[in-house]
């Protein structure tokens, strides 16, 4: 082979070589790899079917999870697992998703072993009746972490999802006017304030719109919020799961 033939393979070699290992790298950014601590357990909903769904729901979209799954507490209103009584219990994770459901528990010293984290910088994603676990505690530390304040919700129905922040990353995609899957509305008392929302929906009964959808700032940590989350159609539906995911690699900082 000539010289300049040689040099102009060597060169052609070279190009599709840095071209195969820029498209992985592409790739490979396209598609983050996070560590997610899913807090779950507790009354009123199936929470190994909810699980299984939000898994399945990652993978199919190419985000690499490793998972930790803590499931404790049973299936009543009031307990304290007792993966809180570890100072670190958060640390290695890139997010902690809550879906439990423990309305009873009140102690104060067991609140804030689980806040305390995340003001410190635990990002989190909050999601359905998180927002009434702890509802009958009488300090308010749990509910600032939130980024809402709610005690009961409404009666389940389709409802329409009304997009506030459309620019936001996480709405970016989401048909206005959604209806979600047979799910309860819940009655938003206050909105705490470093909390922004992403989207609402109208009650039935007194044409009051709710937050459905938010992001909060909690001392150090990113949180993303959701009052759905009740039925297993839910956690069935595409858009609902689009969500979910986009709101915890927001959370981890991933988009």
């Amino acid at each position: 082979m000539k010289p300049f033939s040689l040099l102009l393979t060597l060169c052609l070699a070279l190009q599709m070589t840095t071209a195969a290992v820029c498209n992985a790298a592409d790739e490979s950014a396209a598609k983050p790899s996070i560590k997610v601590l899913l807090i779950t357990g507790g009354c009123c909903h199936d929470y190994d079917f909810q699980t299984k769904a939000m898994q399945m729901a990652f993978k199919k979209r190419g985000v690499a999870v490793n998972w930790t799954v803590i499931n404790d507490g049973g299936n009543g209103t009031s307990a304290e697992i007792d993966l809180y009584k570890n100072p670190n219990w958060a640390e290695g994770f890139d997010v902690v998703i809550h879906n439990e459901c423990f309305a009873a528990t009140t102690n104060p010293d067991y609140i804030r072993s689980i806040t305390r984290s995340h003001h410190a910088g635990t990002n989190a994603v909050v999601i359905h009746c998180a927002m009434h676990t702890y509802r009958d505690a009488k300090i308010d530390d749990w509910r600032e972490f939130l980024g809402v304040t709610s005690r009961r919700h409404e009666h389940q129905s389709h409802y329409a999802v009304n997009v506030v922040a459309q620019d936001h990353v996480i709405m970016k995609g989401y048909p206005d006017g959604h209806k979600t899957a047979m799910d309860e509305l819940y009655v938003i008392e206050k909105k705490w304030p470093n909390m922004t929302v992403l989207a609402t929906s109208k009650s039935e009964k007194t044409d009051q719109s709710h937050p459905v959808f938010w992001t909060n700032t909690y001392g150090k940590a990113r949180v993303f919020g959701t009052t759905y989350g009740h039925s297993n159609e839910t956690f069935e539906d595409a858009v609902y799961l689009d969500t979910i995911v986009k709101g915890t690699l927001w959370a981890a900082g991933e988009l």
